[in-house]
């Protein structure tokens, strides 16, 4: 049967770690970089006796997350041990959540932007948004590194705050996944709940997949694509495991749910394991831990609610006359929307500077292989540069050398590179003349503009703009030939 005949069904599980100082039940230190297994005690390395201590930060972290995507927080939560044995988590078991966690329900907005470029220009569910399950907190488990005759642990990421977010299965394409993990990091990045940096493991995800025929209610079996760390990886894996699963299904191969790991150096999954269900768990009440009543904790965070990304793109839109892209584009990263507007101070100037931003700066970045953190131009320097072209000290052409200056040399002011480089403009009355002299030598483009050409004009302009070398703001010398021509 055709691919077409076939409905596939998906949910993730995404494993996001907190920003916060100390690990979840410890007073050692979270983070990353540092030398192996340096940042662990009895606690995280769970020796006998030791006892869990709960991080408070990450706690109040978690249900901020939820309140950023709309769940409800039960006034109890508690915690549970989910018992198996693997070499990177110590104790044997992990403290997590199981029948009543922090967060519960929720939704992830797809942005549009989100979308892989290949699939902006066709978004099959524009406006969708992911419903999830839940957010539940836990411990994250060591780091394994395997060699080619032996593996290594290290334990300073054992114990690490770990949010696991959890959708319903609400997603119908890998192109709506790749769209979920780039919105959800989005907005945890505005929240600063977490960097949710791939490449650093603070963000990984697992792919549950599933298909069916159309026509059929009853959903295919699962199968769980385990610790992808890259969302490209998530999209590329779930592309192949639908395939998979639908050339099987037409070879009357029944599926079996089972966890798969994902090559991406082939391109394929593989079985890990036939899949465990919930009670294989063992699932059990932490003993050690008492259960949380969130609702002071609840008011409290109330007030750390910033910004989402969709709210501040309608407000770019609304204050600075953006478009509805240019401020997508500007609300992509919680930095970049920081820097334009630090750099627009002047809201009338708004869309010139988001212009400058997207297509010089964003440009300049992208040719010189830069990240919006390694930009050596500060924010002001933007808006310097749009106030001399609006006031008609210098034109676009002129900026942009000005732009290039200026990459050079961050610490200088724009009006001072336009003195150097002889951008000084020519005085009215100078204009005037060379716009009087361009019209008495140009009879017949003159005729051609009263008769009904108003854009032979802008020839007009350019002849100017020749005879004044430059010096001439194209916008004044337009509106001084319209003035002068009756326009």
């Amino acid at each position: 049967m055709p691919r077409e005949d076939y409905i596939p069904t998906i949910g993730l599980e995404v494993h996001c770690q907190i920003n916060s100082e100390s690990k979840m039940f410890c007073s050692c230190r979270a983070g990353y970089g540092h030398d192996p297994n340096t940042n662990v005690c009895p606690v995280c390395l769970g020796l006998p006796g030791a006892l869990p201590v709960l991080n408070k930060h990450a706690i109040e972290q978690t249900i901020l997350a939820g309140m950023l995507l709309g769940c409800t927080t039960p006034e109890v939560s508690k915690w549970d041990r989910k018992n198996y044995f693997y070499p990177d988590m110590p104790k044997n078991y992990q403290l997590t959540q199981f029948d009543l966690p922090l967060c519960m329900g929720g939704e992830v907005p797809l942005y549009d932007l989100a979308y892989h470029k290949d699939a902006q220009k066709h978004i099959v569910n524009p406006g969708k948004a992911v419903k999830m399950n839940r957010i539940h907190l836990e411990e994250d488990v060591a780091k394994s590194t395997h060699l080619a005759n032996a593996s290594t642990i290290d334990y300073n990421r054992a114990g690490t705050p770990l949010m696991e977010i959890v959708t319903e299965p609400d997603i119908d394409s890998a192109e709506e996944a790749y769209a979920y993990l780039k919105s959800l990091q989005q907005i945890l990045q505005y929240g600063k709940i977490s960097d949710a940096d791939m490449e650093k493991g603070q963000m990984r995800c697992d792919v549950n997949i599933s298909v069916r025929k159309k026509g059929t209610d009853e959903l295919g079996t699962k199968l769980e694509i385990k610790n992808l760390n890259s969302i490209s990886a998530v999209r590329l894996a779930i592309y192949y495991e639908i395939d998979r699963q639908i050339e099987e299904l037409d070879m009357g191969i029944e599926q079996q749910q089972a966890t798969l790991r994902w090559d991406p150096n082939t391109g394929q999954t593989s079985v890990m394991r036939i899949k465990e269900d919930s009670h294989d768990y063992r699932y059990f009440p932490e003993p050690d831990l008492l259960p949380v009543r969130t609702s002071e904790l609840v008011e409290k965070m109330r007030s750390h609610v910033p910004e989402l990304p969709h709210e501040k793109r309608d407000r770019f839109v609304a204050d600075y006359g953006v478009s509805t892209y240019d401020a997508g584009v500007l609300t992509s990263e919680f930095a970049l929307a920081d820097y334009f507007e630090a750099a627009a101070t002047d809201k009338k100037t708004g869309k010139k500077i988001a212009n400058w931003i997207i297509n010089t700066l964003l440009g300049k970045l992208n040719d010189t292989s830069l990240t919006l953190a390694d930009n050596p131009l500060k924010p002001e320097s933007i808006g310097q540069l749009v106030a001399l072209v609006e006031s008609g000290q210098v034109a676009n052409n002129q900026a942009k050398e000005i732009f290039d200056v200026l990459w050079e040399n961050p610490d200088k002011e724009p009006a001072a590179i336009a003195k150097e480089l002889g951008f000084e403009p020519a005085d009215s009355s100078e204009i005037e003349g060379i716009v009087d002299e361009v019209i008495a030598a140009n009879p017949d483009k003159v005729a051609e503009i009263q008769g009904g050409n108003p854009k032979m004009a802008n020839w007009l302009t350019g002849q100017v703009m020749k005879a004044s070398k430059g010096k001439a703001n194209p916008k004044i010398v337009t509106e001084i030939i319209q003035n002068k021509l009756g326009l």
